[in-house]
């Protein structure tokens, strides 16, 4: 794993611009940047990255079989007692889910370890999916990169074809959300949206704060057509504490992602794994947060927080880090875990499940150990394959 400067397309703005991509530049900040990228060999994405990812999806759906069906597991997961039937139904009658982000520490020598799960409503989609592999192409297309050059992406395909698997369980009218004061979160939303309409489903575009709530308990569009199906980016935790949260189970409302979800979007997931697979090479030792001091070596994080918000880490020699954010109630311990860093920046791994499959990543980096919501979206190449030096070295 290397991270090579290389020179930016001269045109990729306008590029961006003929693709939709509006969030490239956040307050007058680069969000989007190809001054760099970071290349692996074939072997550590297969091994190091891909393989692990399917092998935690596996392990987090298999706790959600539990959980679903335990009151103990879900106060523990600090699921409101108001969502709990929700939660367990939707789990019942397996509700069909799109996709998620597993975010990984990796420096291209050990094994890949787990910092969290985001699996209702995770960002950087569009630019990983889509904008680095145009990336890619076209800098193979002017020699910037080698012909061979390849990338850990088949994220558009893979949606697509979860669009096809699922169509016939969503009923109609499906209505895409997001809030309308966000580029980045439409931009998602419409980029999800074309994937739906790849896949022959057709569907609306909606305001969060455009939705209405009819007489009869249905929830509608603007035009007062009822939303069968939402795909909501507005996280399952904030939808059950919303006022209307209580017209949710008479109003026929199927969502994506679906109330099941709750239970992976949510950190006290790391302490229950931790406890079920204790020593595995991908996880990190994790607790339950007492409160009190944090220890040396230790990081809090909030069970319900996004973007490095509210982290609190408290390295070994005594330095403490601290993000500021709107997250409080209960938490979690994770033992601490830096990031690699990479000529001032440190880079997370963020690896996309689709369905069931793992299918691709995207990374950001940013100018500290924490990823906040200021973090670059940097491309990344597969350059080599890995196996055969390792064979000739030995």
């Amino acid at each position: 794993m290397r991270r090579v400067a290389i020179e930016a397309r001269p045109d990729w703005r306008q590029r961006a611009a003929d693709c939709g991509f509006a969030f490239h530049t956040i307050d007058g900040l680069p969000y989007w940047d190809e001054t760099a990228y970071y290349a692996f060999d074939l072997r550590q994405v297969e091994d190091d990255i891909e393989d692990p990812t399917a092998e935690l999806h596996a392990m987090a759906i298999d706790l959600a079989a539990d959980a679903a069906g335990s009151q103990e597991l879900m106060e523990r997961l600090a699921i409101p007692d108001t969502a709990r039937d929700q939660v367990a139904d939707s789990w019942r009658r397996r509700d069909p889910h799109i996709y998620g982000r597993i975010d990984l520490a990796y420096d291209g020598r050990g094994p890949a370890k787990l910092y969290e799960y985001n699996y209702d409503t995770p960002t950087s989609l569009f630019e990983a999916a889509f904008f680095q592999w145009d990336w890619l192409e076209r800098q193979r297309e002017a020699g910037a990169l080698p012909r061979e050059a390849d990338q850990f992406n088949s994220i558009h395909e893979a949606l697509v074809a979860r669009f096809v698997e699922i169509a016939g369980q969503l009923p109609a009218p499906l209505y895409f959300a997001a809030s309308g004061g966000s580029a980045e979160d439409q931009g998602t939303v419409d980029y999800l949206r074309d994937c739906a309409a790849q896949a022959g489903i057709e569907s609306g575009s909606i305001a969060l704060e455009d939705i209405g709530l009819s007489a009869n308990g249905r929830f509608t569009a603007t035009d007062d057509a009822v939303i069968a199906s939402l795909f909501k980016l507005y996280p399952l935790e904030d939808l059950f504490a919303d006022e209307f949260a209580s017209a949710l189970p008479g109003s026929g409302l199927r969502l994506l992602e679906p109330p099941w979800k709750l239970l992976l979007s949510n950190k006290g997931v790391l302490p229950l794994l931790w406890e079920r697979h204790r020593g595995h090479p991908n996880l990190l030792p994790a607790e339950f947060d007492a409160g009190g001091a944090l220890p040396p070596g230790w990081v809090r994080k909030p069970l319900f927080s996004r973007e490095g918000a509210n982290i609190e880490m408290h390295l070994a020699d005594g330095a403490r880090l601290e993000q500021p954010g709107p997250y409080a109630g209960p938490a979690i311990r994770q033992a601490l875990h830096l990031l690699p860093a990479f000529e001032g920046a440190w880079p997370l791994v963020g690896s996309w499940v689709v369905g069931d499959r793992a299918c691709g990543m995207g990374i950001r980096e940013d100018d500290s150990p924490i990823t906040r919501d200021s973090a670059r979206f940097v491309p990344h190449a597969i350059i080599g394959d890995g196996r055969r030096r390792m064979v000739l070295e030995a």
